[in-house]
């Protein structure tokens, strides 16, 4: 189980850390919290790879004693099936104690913390979010900044040799069009004008073109000081996102979208128990056929049960599914499963004496 999950959380962790990366050279995060946020969505990471590297695990444990008859040793000596399966429920204790604290506190805490975190960074400007030697876009687009160097300047930051292109504005031919310019400047600083708290980018040593491309009346001109305005900084809002909220707070809600993210987070619990009451009966294999053969059926197993979880969180939520039905039928459907593959010869007898 431990091998599975360092794999699976490789994987899942490098794939989202590419993506952190990507927006950090965007400009859309600071490249100093990416591991702060990484360290935020492990707990969901933790959701779905645990539950499925348990599976895997039991799957791959008992499938080698089986491969090696090792198993058919063990159960001829008279250890039984349901002793197997008490045994391995037991040994699973600790994964369901762990994964309840990770679903019902540790997860919703890396979710709010994450939310925060990306607030945080709302606020900041170009240029606390530039990376020295970068074109980096901003401004939906509307201005491309590049900093040769940076430089600390008390609490702030310094660009040192600045390059701003701004697109301007469409020319309507009233000539109320703004030209595309040039901005290059010594050094830049943020700045807030202490009346309206309006966000500035005060260039020094400023050398400016502007002028539409094709056409020959470019003007120039040279500034001791010169000033861009920045987007005002989004206001904080209340959290409500309900996988935001402490458990406590879901409890007793008349709200579908809280109903069902506090089904979900049991479901997260439950899932420990009925993949172990499948996985043991499923990892009997076929000694020719080698312990990895139900590897692959376990996974799509696993994935139409998220899946279906899944589909009726959002079915609660919405309104289409019943809270009281709720996502308690899919784990019902696989506790039948899983009773199904466990007692193979008993459900054939009972088929057989219905339709005698």
């Amino acid at each position: 189980m431990a091998a599975v999950s360092l794999i699976l959380m490789v994987v899942a962790l490098t794939s989202r850390f590419i993506q952190y990366l990507g927006q950090a050279v965007a400009g859309e995060l600071a490249s100093d919290v990416l591991l702060l946020l990484m360290l935020y969505r492990l707990p969901d990471f933790f959701l779905v790879i645990v539950p499925l590297a348990l599976f895997l695990g039991i799957l791959l444990a008992y499938g080698r004693m089986y491969a090696d008859n090792e198993m058919v040793v063990l159960l001829g000596s008279g250890m039984s099936q349901l002793r197997l399966l008490g045994l391995t429920q037991g040994a699973t204790l600790l994964v369901f104690v762990v994964m309840s604290f990770v679903s019902l506190s540790l997860a919703p805490w890396g979710v709010r913390n994450t939310e925060l975190l990306k607030l945080d960074q709302a606020q900041l400007t170009e240029i606390d979010l530039i990376v020295a030697g970068q074109f980096q876009s901003f401004a939906d687009g509307k201005r491309v900044t590049y900093a040769e160097s940076l430089s600390a300047r008390g609490e702030g930051r310094r660009l040192e040799r600045v390059f701003v292109a701004a697109g301007g504005t469409a020319d309507t031919g009233s000539g109320a069009g703004r030209a595309p310019r040039i901005v290059i400047a010594e050094s830049a600083i943020p700045e807030i004008d202490p009346d309206s708290g309006a966000r500035f980018m005060r260039l020094e040593n400023v050398l400016q073109y502007e002028g539409r491309p094709g056409q020959k009346d470019f003007s120039v001109g040279q500034f001791d000081v010169q000033s861009i305005l920045l987007p005002d900084a989004p206001e904080f809002e209340e959290f409500v996102e309900e996988a935001a909220l402490r458990t406590t707070e879901l409890f007793g809600s008349n709200s579908l979208e809280r109903q069902a993210e506090l089904q979900w987070r049991f479901s997260i619990i439950l899932l420990i128990p009925i993949i172990t009451l499948i996985a043991v009966p499923m990892s009997k294999v076929n000694p020719r056929a080698g312990r990895y053969s139900k590897l692959i059926p376990a996974a799509l197993l696993y994935a139409v049960y998220f899946f279906l979880l899944q589909f009726s969180r959002d079915g609660v939520a919405e309104g289409e599914i019943n809270p009281m039905l709720g996502l308690w039928w899919v784990h019902a459907l696989f506790i039948m499963l899983g009773v199904i593959i466990y007692q193979p010869h008993g459900l054939m007898l009972l088929l057989k004496k219905s339709t005698s």
